[in-house]
């Protein structure tokens, strides 16, 4: 089981790495469309493209801001709870979170299989969004798993306080 999470951690140092070069494309190509436009020849599509990097950033940073918990939390009030609470929380509110990232994830995919059937093109450049939106859609699959991750170790964590409390 361990091979498999590792994988997973180095799948998400890749996908965190992409992010990066998505954010440094962004900045590349605003910077270069500024610079050119001061002799009238601004980049076509750079709107296009740079929405596009955005998109992948995101996408790609999912595992990485959930391992370092970076959303939003309740922290004040959970804090203050006993240590059992605090466990069944966090478990019930993965089993929700994941829920809720499995059916984002399979709609993705059906998004991504009607614009690719449709053959929807972005406005300027004619580029396929169907590829953005299944790398998009990759990323949440990836993101379940590391969720899935948390909620087998909360349920480790769970276990032994219950049995460290028993004996």
């Amino acid at each position: 089981m361990k091979a498999i999470w590792s994988s997973f951690d180095r799948l998400e140092r890749v996908m965190r790495a992409l992010a990066a070069i998505c954010l440094m494309g962004m900045v590349v190509v605003t910077c270069s469309d500024i610079t050119v436009r001061f002799f009238d020849r601004p980049i076509f599509g750079s709107e296009e493209i740079v929405s596009f990097l955005l998109t992948l950033v995101i996408a790609f940073s999912l595992p990485y801001s959930h391992l370092e918990k970076i959303h939003v939390g309740v922290e004040i009030v959970f804090r203050l709870l006993p240590t059992k609470t605090q466990i069944v929380l966090k478990v019930l509110t993965d089993i929700l979170s994941l829920l809720l990232m499995i059916t984002i994830t399979v709609m993705m995919f059906y998004y991504f299989y009607d614009t690719w059937v449709s053959g929807e093109v972005s406005m300027n450049l004619e580029f396929p969004e169907y590829l953005i939106i299944f790398a998009l859609a990759v990323c949440f699959c990836v993101l379940n798993f590391f969720i899935l991750r948390d909620i087998v170790i909360i349920k480790n964590i769970k276990n032994q306080i219950i049995s460290a409390t028993k004996g």
